[in-house]
């Protein structure tokens, strides 16, 4: 008699389809088409790097519309999807794929609400016992002034919804937290999505102590955790100017070792996970868990529903011929039954290239020039850019590169990376010296 194996092993997407056109689905696209067994990796909206991803291939399909993208799947016979950016999770496309039969890598509009919502997370936050700063949520700026002048002191201003990474205000005095309340009852965060809620924020009491993000893939119940890694948020070398989406990041961050990555899956990740079972929401994805590591312990920051940006460019190279396995298997129920994970134990750097005037009004329609060739330490990633109709890809949006080097220890791997940003360039170009200046013992080769 033929016994069957009752867990048998997970099988191999052949087919993935990536939603997104930045840097972060440029960098999965690349990973999930290095693995063994994937065969074709569609990505839609994709960017001017698509094109050059070996195994990868464009769809003009925009991530908001979910009808065409479901289509897709289908005509192309789809084994799974990673969802990448935060709007189209919040907007349910993760819900639609599945109500299709479709094996979805991201959670649907409920889970997204671990970052669509600061007030939600917070709420969950707090049922969950999870460490953060004391907060308070405002619904109308008179609400949010009052709150403000109770307290007496600058407090962290968040507007409450997809901001893009730029609806955060770390202000230094009461007036730039009177002015960041405005611009958020000004509905500058907002989008013209009809139908959006008014305006609201959250007030946080300001913490000290180095940032660090931690990502977990997930089917909801198990958990596979990734190496910790440290963004560059401000523009400006020193860390000086406003924020922007990430100027930078390294992997893995020395702030958290072993036992410090076993206190955040204790204390933070598994009550999370546990609180929103316990609402019914069965979360199948990624959580990206921002922590400040105070004097007084760890406390989670923010939570987000998708991969950090430019983290998830870090960290992809360091990641083994297992992934596409694991991210279905988190996508079906069964992480368990997935291979282990290959982590290679070596430094990861990444430098951000963007565009004149970035975080504000950028110039687009800039030729991008260069090639770093087939270094197998070396990544291009590709995110503001697109093909020109008259062939050459150009800037088009403000994080336009991502380049992105490994090597044994920090130092090298800088230095790989500035002379890999010395290869390629387009007219405008800005970018930070100083990124991984925490790990650096000597200058990199600057271009």
């Amino acid at each position: 008699m033929t016994v069957t194996d009752p867990f048998p092993p997970s099988p191999v997407p052949a087919r993935i389809l990536v939603v997104g056109g930045g840097g972060r689905e440029n960098a999965l696209a690349w990973a999930l088409a290095r693995c063994p067994g994937v065969e074709l990796v569609l990505v839609a909206p994709g960017n001017g790097g698509t094109t050059a991803l070996a195994g990868c291939r464009q769809l003009a399909i925009a991530e908001s519309d979910h009808g065409a993208l479901a289509a897709a799947c289908h005509e192309h016979a789809i084994d799974l999807v990673v969802v990448g950016p935060e709007a189209p999770l919040a907007a349910g496309l993760a819900d639609r794929l599945r109500s299709e039969g479709l094996a979805v890598f991201g959670p649907g509009a409920d889970g997204a609400l671990l970052e669509a919502s600061k007030r939600w997370a917070k709420d969950l936050m707090r049922e969950a016992g999870v460490p953060t700063a004391g907060h308070w949520a405002a619904t109308d700026r008179q609400q949010a002034l009052e709150a403000l002048e109770r307290h007496g002191r600058p407090l962290v201003v968040k507007a409450d919804g997809l901001a893009a990474g730029k609806g955060v205000t770390v202000a230094d005095s009461l007036e730039q937290c009177r002015d960041a309340i405005e611009e958020v009852f000004a509905g500058r965060f907002q989008s013209a999505a009809p139908g959006e809620a008014a305006p609201s924020l959250v007030l946080e009491e300001r913490l000290h102590g180095p940032e660090v993000s931690v990502f977990a893939l997930t089917d909801g119940r198990s958990m596979v955790l990734l190496p910790p890694a440290q963004d560059h948020k401000r523009i400006g070398e020193g860390d000086t100017g406003p924020n922007t989406g990430g100027m930078g990041a390294y992997a893995p961050a020395r702030l958290l070792d072993a036992a410090g990555m076993e206190q955040v899956r204790q204390q933070v990740l598994e009550p999370i996970l546990a609180a929103l079972r316990a609402r019914g929401i069965d979360y199948r994805g990624v959580i990206f868990a921002g922590l400040m590591l105070t004097d007084d312990g760890l406390r989670v920051i923010e939570f987000n529903c998708r991969f950090g940006d430019p983290e998830c460019e870090t960290l992809m190279p360091l990641l083994g011929p297992e992934l596409a396995q694991v991210l279905l298997a988190c996508a079906t129920g069964r992480l368990e039954q997935a291979p282990p994970l290959t982590i290679e134990p070596r430094c990861s750097a990444c430098v951000i290239a963007a565009a004149e005037g970035y975080p504000g009004e950028v110039r687009r329609g800039d030729p991008i020039d260069g090639d770093l060739g087939d270094a197998p330490d070396l990544q291009l990633f590709h995110a503001g850019s697109r093909r020109s109709e008259a062939g050459p890809v150009v800037t088009a949006g403000g994080r336009v590169l991502a380049v992105v080097a490994q090597a044994d220890d920090f130092d090298t791997a800088f230095e790989r990376a500035y002379a890999g940003l010395g290869r390629v360039g387009f007219e405008g170009m800005v970018y930070r010296r100083d990124i991984g200046h925490q790990v650096r013992t000597r200058r990199p080769a600057l271009p």
